[in-house]
């Protein structure tokens, strides 16, 4: 039997474990990232381990979500994580020098190699051939530390791509098409493997585009192959050297094939509070929009930029609508203007943003009251644009500059002929904004502002854990619920005791303060717990307020590993009905927990309050059970080390 692109890649790198589905591997991690909002953590963590220099190949520290200076902490964290980067051998990424995966894309991924990054959208690098993982800082941490993740094994599908896109039809389209044909849950504990005769229309940064909202399916990740179209991006990046070709055996197994004819797409959108809530846009009429958006490690390539600027091109924004465009790399900006495209821009009415992720993340470009905000980004969870009343719907750059036009959510096919857009066959490349470590690593000093707080430790678990039910939420909760990210809160990211005080703001603003008063206790969950962002902070807040417990229907992957690493439970109803005969602030107790735990039994939980039981499971491996049992992943971590 032959074998996939993904078993190829695992193959080649793993370090320990066998090869099979459900099964847990170590692999190891060629490549690493981290971006500033998780960075600091990520840091602070790699310094607790007491090591002399990283294990991986090459790591990259990018600053590209923290860039607002409106104080301070910014600034502070951004020479911490600087002066780190000299200290272990990291290249340093500044602020403006553009999007960590559309950089990463540009500068260092590889063909047939491993990244694992301290972002959920790492999987972008698989639209070169890359298996790209976004996990949780504590493991980046680890990665770098020891040159090993650990995963376990997923199952693999594989997506055949038939026909051709037509006119006005892109990858946006394609990746908004399967979110509405598989869910957000869809993806969940499998890697997506795409194949088919539609992959000689797909750019590379057409894959990416695709590759990168694999992390709104819940997938591990997702691959393309390494073919002709991927050597010639290399090529014009100037880096044809790390070409390797790559794909699946004729023959390879799968478990699950999905065909899609990309003939049959149409122009897409997500429309509120979910990236799979979605429909054609010619099926939504008269929808009159505020602002528009346009960029993010989604689609701020070059061929994006220069489709908004042909677009554009002579026209003008509509006077009711606020357009905004932020480039993926400073590369990109330095070519639209070069070329007269950021001139198309400016004189239709855009604004142009700094090179980094900005209104994705809620850093600035909040919409109004009531607005309606068009954007070309990944997500459009309730809240995450800065403004909890604000309607975000995803689209692709084609249909969002058609919007800014109009006024109006807007067919693209509405004007006229199709874009064509000729990519250079060389960009323009300089590396100005990279800093690469100083040979004299040993005299670097660590710099470290008065913002930045030690990041909190579990102790070892205790055999009893009791406690109220502090919160009760519904399927589907974000990391952005629980921890949200904003212009506001992000200057915090390295300072948990302040951030604690917004936990699930966005779901109740007296969570905290209940916590305080019960000295922590349990969360209820109903399906998908934990979805979207890889940020480890919504499991360490949680812990700092003392949270022992999570116990849902199901969580997402990485949210449920950094449970995992802060030392808390993440616990399954064995049966979804119990969800309902718990209710907020019933008292729960469960015993014997340490030996239940290793002994691989259903866990019995007392709910005091009304007298019965219920079962709860713990879905995990060997290594999972000992990392809780220690108290969380830098516990277990420094005790092999014999820290």
């Amino acid at each position: 039997m032959g074998k996939s692109i993904t078993y190829k890649i695992l193959e080649e790198h793993l370090v320990e474990g066998e090869l099979k589905e459900g099964e847990e591997i170590g692999i190891k991690v060629d490549q690493t990232l981290t971006q500033d909002s998780t960075g600091t953590m990520v840091y602070l963590q790699l310094e607790a381990m007491g090591i002399d220099s990283i294990k991986t190949d090459l790591s990259v520290a990018y600053i590209d979500h923290n860039t607002l200076q409106a104080g301070f902490e910014n600034a502070d964290d951004h020479e911490f994580i600087k002066s780190v980067a000299a200290k272990y051998g990291i290249i340093f990424s500044k602020s403006g020098n553009g999007i960590c995966h559309q950089l990463h894309l540009e500068n260092f991924g590889k063909p047939g190699g491993t990244l694992l990054g301290s972002d959920s959208h790492t999987p972008t690098n698989g639209g070169l051939g890359m298996l790209a993982i976004g996990a949780g800082g504590l493991d980046v941490a680890v990665a770098m530390a020891s040159g090993k993740y650990w995963l376990k094994v997923p199952k693999v599908v594989n997506i055949n791509l038939k026909g051709k896109l037509n006119p006005w039809v892109s990858a946006k389209d394609i990746i908004l098409y399967i979110l509405k044909k598989l869910s957000v849950k869809g993806g969940v504990g499998k890697i997506i493997e795409y194949s088919g005769d539609g992959l000689k229309y797909l750019s590379v940064t057409d894959r990416a585009t695709i590759t990168n909202m694999g992390a709104e399916l819940g997938a591990t990740t997702s691959v393309f192959p390494s073919d002709e179209e991927t050597y010639r991006y290399l090529k014009s990046q100037g880096r044809e050297e790390d070409w390797m070709e790559l794909k699946a055996d004729d023959d390879a197994k799968y478990d699950e094939v999905i065909d899609i004819d990309l003939s049959e797409i149409t122009p897409q959108v997500a429309k509120p509070h979910s990236p799979d809530n979605v429909e054609s846009v010619e099926n939504i009429k008269d929808l009159k929009i505020d602002q528009v958006a346009i960029g993010s490690c989604t689609n701020s390539s070059y061929t994006d930029l220069m489709k908004v600027a042909s677009i554009l091109k002579g026209k003008k924004v509509h006077p009711d609508v606020s357009l905004c465009i932020s480039p993926g790399s400073s590369r990109i900006l330095k070519m639209l203007a070069d070329n007269g495209a950021l001139a198309h821009m400016i004189e239709a009415g855009a604004r142009i943003l700094e090179c980094s992720c900005g209104p994705c993340i809620g850093m600035g470009q909040a919409p109004k009251t009531d607005g309606i905000s068009v954007r070309t980004f990944n997500r459009n969870f309730y809240g995450r644009s800065g403004t909890k009343s604000a309607k975000v719907y995803l689209v692709s750059p084609e249909t969002a500059a058609a919007s800014a036009i109009k006024g109006y959510l807007t067919n693209p096919r509405n004007l006229g002929d199709d874009v064509k857009i000729n990519v250079p066959e060389k960009f323009d490349l300089n590396d100005n904004l990279f800093i690469y470590p100083p040979k004299d690593r040993d005299k670097v000093e660590v710099k470290m502002g008065p913002n930045i707080k030690p990041f909190p430790l579990n102790s070892k678990l205790k055999d009893t854990i009791e406690g109220k039910i502090l919160l009760k939420v519904d399927d589907n909760i974000t990391t952005d619920h629980i921890m949200p990210s904003n212009a506001k809160l992000l200057p915090y990211r390295s300072n948990i005791p302040y951030l604690s005080k917004f936990c699930f703001s966005t779901v109740d603003s007296d969570f905290w303060k209940r916590c305080e008063k019960n000295n922590g206790g349990f969360i209820i969950g109903g399906e998908n717990y934990g979805q979207g962002s890889s940020r480890e902070h919504a499991a360490l807040v949680p812990l700092y307020l003392g949270i022992k417990a999570v116990i849902a229907k199901s969580f997402a992957r990485i949210h449920k590993a950094n449970l995992i690493n802060a030392g808390i439970l993440p616990l399954e109803f064995i049966d979804n009905n119990d969800y309902e005969l718990v209710d907020f602030e019933d008292e729960l107790q469960i015993d014997n927990l340490c030996q239940l735990l290793v002994e691989g039994k259903n866990i019995t939980v007392l709910n005091k309050t009304k007298g019965k039981t219920f079962k709860v499971r713990f879905v995990g491996s060997k290594r999972d059970i000992d990392i809780l049992i220690k108290g969380g992943y830098l516990n277990y971590v420094k005790s092999r080390l014999g820290g």
